[in-house]
């Protein structure tokens, strides 16, 4: 009898496999007191432990193919400096000495207050770096408990077929591991889309599953299973027919990959001519390659919030300049890059200062306005880079034209600094506000006077809009992006951009996923930016639309105000112009 498991959709593709449960990735952390005169001994086992981890993990990266995308290495590397990170490992040393603990619980401790303090971000995405000091603290327990490693001996079984692989959760180094050993696909039953495993299993095009609670409980080792990573399901024991139709959807997604790489070097213009502009998000400097591996005509989105992050000083000017450059000169085209976007918690060396409410308290823009010398060192970092190629500053979670101004103050006091030093910058730097909380959106006619360009980011203003945080498992049902309150927040951007002759690009995940590209047109946007794996998807969405005709189905649809009929009609819109 087959069975149905539903679960979130974390890589697109489908895979057919004999699952293989990956057991072993729960710990028991003992808890015990240790005596005056050992402490020493404690210490230093806790310190040789960490010692072996960081080999261990230097061994993966040696593994790491060469032809890889970047942000495989920079996972690694990642885990690799948090093991190296005075929070972490200096702070359990100090615990082991105080609470006169063994080690493992002196790390469990630790492990657990930086976690909190990754749970109280406001960012989603930097939230869910909360899974990196798990992962790292997980390898450091097995070292300490002297527990293999669950990663090993799930390549194909004795009918070669490669196996699915059903865990508790895995760790970018696990990921690596397993697609070393050719693996069909993961599912897990924690973690989500925007964590490290998830943004790696997609970058390998492997297709995944997160979320699947119970799965290990409930499916055997080596039943036959189909797991559809862009439905969010996985089927366990399919009849013929349900192998035949899987089988052929494998088929029409390989001859669509191979047609989607024809389109690199075309341009993204509708059947009825309208010229769309497709650009990348990136979060590290090498992942400019990948941009410009499928034609991305420049950056919408470079977060510059890794730079802050793990450390207890803040990055210095030339530092953060040498960063910026790199990115400015690695990408034919322009590049927008975001100020600090950061929330009031711990990371940025505000111990004593964690906001009661983080995603409504002082973040982004409201704390560079607030911790103005750090603010100032970004900006003349920025203004140096700008010297080195087109790039536009982006200000996030602007509500406000008076934050606006003063931002434009300070810019405007740096750049007088470096010409005062004789230190070259672009005088024509574009500088534009994120659309990301409601207010903005609201006040985009006026906001645009101070503004060279919006961009619009939905992850953001749906969770602003809706009051609903979307990786809160208790409510994140309610989070959509077709609520027509965000769809109506959009629109008044992209009309107020257009009425004040300034550019609207989209950053959010609306933009990457292709199936609100006929909407999005529809709503007036010209300017996608996205992770480079949905930039073919997205062009060849754009390319086979007739935008006349959206525009009108869109203000149609707008204009409805019997709910169901609203939602029957979007719907009927994605349809239409499904790939």
């Amino acid at each position: 009898m087959s069975l149905w498991l539903s679960a979130i959709g974390a890589s697109r593709g489908v895979a057919i496999g004999p699952v293989h449960r990956m057991h072993g990735t729960d710990l028991d952390i003992p808890e015990y007191h240790i005596a005056g005169d050992a402490v020493d001994d404690e210490s230093a086992r806790f310190h040789a432990a960490a010692r072996e981890a960081r080999e261990q993990l230097a061994a993966v990266r040696e593994q790491i193919p060469a032809n890889a995308p970047s942000e495989i290495g920079a996972f690694i590397e990642t885990h690799l400096l948090m093991m190296d990170d005075a929070a972490l490992i200096d702070t359990v040393t100090t615990r082991i000495r105080d609470d006169r603990v063994n080690a493992e619980w002196a790390l469990k401790l630790q492990a657990e207050e930086l976690i909190d303090v990754f749970e109280q971000m406001d960012d989603s995405y930097l939230r869910t770096r909360r899974d990196d000091i798990a992962h790292v603290t997980a390898r450091l327990q097995r070292v300490l408990l002297k527990q293999e490693h669950p990663v090993g001996g799930c390549s194909a079984n004795d009918t070669g077929e490669p196996p699915v692989i059903v865990a508790d959760e895995l760790t970018p180094a696990d990921i690596i591991l397993l697609h070393q050993q050719g693996v069909a696909a993961f599912v897990t039953e924690h973690g989500g889309p925007l964590s490290h495993s998830a943004i790696l299993a997609r970058s390998l095009r492997i297709p995944a599953l997160m979320g699947a609670v119970g799965a290990r409980r409930i499916l055997g080792d080596d039943e036959t299973v189909v797991v559809d990573g862009e439905a969010g399901h996985l089927l366990a024991g399919p009849d013929d027919a349900a192998l035949d139709f899987y089988r052929h959807r494998q088929q029409r997604d390989a001859r669509y990959q191979r047609m989607l790489a024809v389109l690199r070097d075309e341009a993204a213009v509708s059947a009825d001519g309208v010229r769309a502009t497709m650009l990348a998000n990136v979060e590290l400097p090498g992942d400019a390659i990948e941009a410009g591996k499928v034609g991305a005509e420049g950056v919408g989105l470079y977060r510059t919030e890794f730079l802050f992050m793990n450390r207890e000083d803040s990055p210095s000017e030339d530092e953060q300049f040498e960063v910026y450059r790199q990115v400015v000169a690695a990408i034919d085209g322009p590049v927008t890059i975001r100020t600090l976007d950061a929330g009031a918690d711990k990371s940025l060396g505000r111990p004593d200062k964690v906001s009661p409410n983080p995603a409504l308290g002082l973040r982004a823009i409201r704390l560079c306005l607030k911790e103005t010398a750090l603010f100032r060192t970004q900006l003349r970092a920025l203004l140096r880079a700008s010297a080195e190629g087109e790039m536009r500053i982006m200000l996030p979670m602007i509500s406000t034209v008076g934050e606006m101004r003063q931002a434009r103050h300070l810019i405007n006091e740096a750049a007088a600094e470096l010409a005062a030093e004789g230190i070259a910058y672009d005088r024509a730097l574009p500088v534009g506000a994120m659309i990301e909380v409601p207010a903005a959106a609201l006040a985009a006619p006026t906001l645009a006077r101070y503004c060279d360009f919006f961009s619009l980011g939905t992850n953001d203003l749906i969770q602003y809009t809706l009051a609903i945080d979307r990786i809160d498992d208790e409510i994140n049902y309610l989070y959509d992006p077709l609520h027509p309150a965000v769809l109506h927040l959009i629109r008044m951007t992209i009309d107020a951009g257009r009425a004040a002759g300034i550019s609207v690009s989209m950053c959010g995940e609306m933009a990457s996923d292709k199936r609100y590209t006929p909407l999005l047109l529809g709503l007036g946007l010209t300017e996608f930016s996205m992770h480079p794996a949905s930039v073919l998807e997205v062009k060849r969405a754009v390319m086979g639309a007739d935008v006349a005709r959206l525009r009108r189905r869109t203000a149609e649809i707008l204009s409805l105000t019997d709910a169901n009929a609203y939602r029957e009609a979007l719907d009927g819109l994605t349809r239409e112009n499904s790939a």
